[in-house]
């Protein structure tokens, strides 16, 4: 693994996270992807070693790290469980409309609970009409008097049900389109939000996902992020911040996938001899290796741009999650080839890096819409030239 030149504290981070990996994750990785149960026990850890707030700043309990230090927790895990990984990284995706738009009071309140993992987050945009064309959504949040009242469903929530705080795009003008969208924080538990059905998903099973329904559900005029129609930006520059996050998603899958295909190569034997000796087997885990640390490279490149403060960051954000998405189906993939038959099965943990592998091409803006960003980014940067 190329050096990174990590600071001291984030090499603490990377260890700690990677030794939950090994003793809290790993062991448990099969039976929570059987049984689609959440990871509660294994959150619980990671919120005892004060690492949910890794990217929150100190005053509100955190760390005070950034969006580097959350990609690499967030890769640790996800080399043990991408699903259980998700309840961690998707309470960061809930958390930055907060720390981005929050007043300090809404600050002050909803992020020190985050910070010590005694509450979950979660973001909600997507709806049943509206995923990659986020403007087409059709929650509203019409006000009265000193409060707004919602309705309408969310859908795909990652940790919908079971996290605490959530913050939704609505909108509070519809005449206005994008323009029309703002953004709330809505707690679990008000009257008239209720949730729908957990979904039986191919991977990330320890994840859980849940349709967000708003019916006359009343939240205080306290509740909303920014001003009224900010929720479009809001959304889009949450997922600047977020996306590197699920390039280390990919990452850690991809690393988990190559490492168990390594040593795999090393115990097989074929023809009285260990496959990694056969020069096909060199070249396919040669390539796998290069892919992956070239993907973690471009992330961490992104993040620490996005810590550093650059102000333009969508294009390298989307390069980040688009690349290292790639990366992470077509390494699994090829660590199932290398398994050969035995990959197939679901007693060996290469089935599974697969299929938790493809969520990282779909979610937070498809491969495809990723791409539309990065065209158009260079297409208008080279206009300015």
């Amino acid at each position: 693994m190329i050096d990174y030149l990590l600071t001291e504290e984030q090499v603490m981070i990377r260890d700690l996270c990677r030794q939950i990996t090994e003793e809290k994750i790993k062991p448990v990785a099969a039976e929570y992807d059987k049984t689609g149960e959440f990871p509660w026990d294994v959150l619980k850890v990671i919120a005892q070693s004060d690492l949910f707030g890794v990217y929150i700043e100190e005053q509100y309990g955190g760390m005070g790290g950034g969006v580097m230090e959350l990609c690499i927790a967030t890769e640790e895990f996800s080399k043990g469980c991408g699903g259980i990984a998700l309840g961690y990284s998707a309470t960061a995706l809930g958390t930055y409309p907060i720390i981005l738009f929050g007043t300090e009071e809404q600050k002050k309140k909803y992020l020190p609970p985050i910070a010590k993992g005694e509450k979950l987050a979660a973001f909600g945009l997507t709806e049943p009409a509206a995923g990659s064309d986020a403007s087409a959504i059709q929650t509203t949040a019409k006000k009265e008097g000193d409060h707004y009242i919602l309705n309408g469903t969310k859908h795909f929530i990652s940790n919908g049900g079971d996290a605490e705080i959530y913050t939704i795009i609505a909108m509070t003008d519809k005449s206005k389109g994008p323009r029309g969208a703002s953004l709330f924080v809505v707690e679990k538990g008000t009257p008239g939000f209720t949730f729908g059905k957990k979904e039986d998903k191919m991977g990330i099973r320890a994840s859980s996902t849940r349709e967000l329904v708003f019916t006359d559900c009343k939240i205080p005029k306290e509740n909303l992020l920014g001003k009224e129609g900010m929720g479009f930006i809001a959304a889009m520059r949450t997922f600047d911040q977020s996306r590197p996050g699920i390039g280390a998603q990919a990452v850690g899958i991809a690393q988990g996938a190559l490492d168990a295909a390594v040593q795999y190569a090393r115990e097989r034997k074929q023809f009285g001899k260990a496959i990694s000796t056969f020069q096909g087997i060199q070249w396919m885990l040669a390539d796998m290796a290069t892919q992956v640390e070239a993907a973690r490279a471009l992330v961490y490149a992104s993040a620490r741009e996005v810590d550093a403060g650059k102000k333009d960051v969508g294009k390298d954000s989307a390069m980040a999650k688009l690349f290292a998405s790639d990366v992470a189906m077509k390494v699994s993939t090829d660590a199932v080839q290398i398994f050969g038959g035995y990959g197939y099965m679901r007693e060996y943990p290469v089935e599974k890096f697969m299929r938790d592998a493809k969520i990282t091409q779909i979610y937070e803006g498809t491969n495809q819409i990723q791409r539309n960003i990065i065209g158009l980014a260079l297409i208008k940067d080279s206009a300015k030239k």
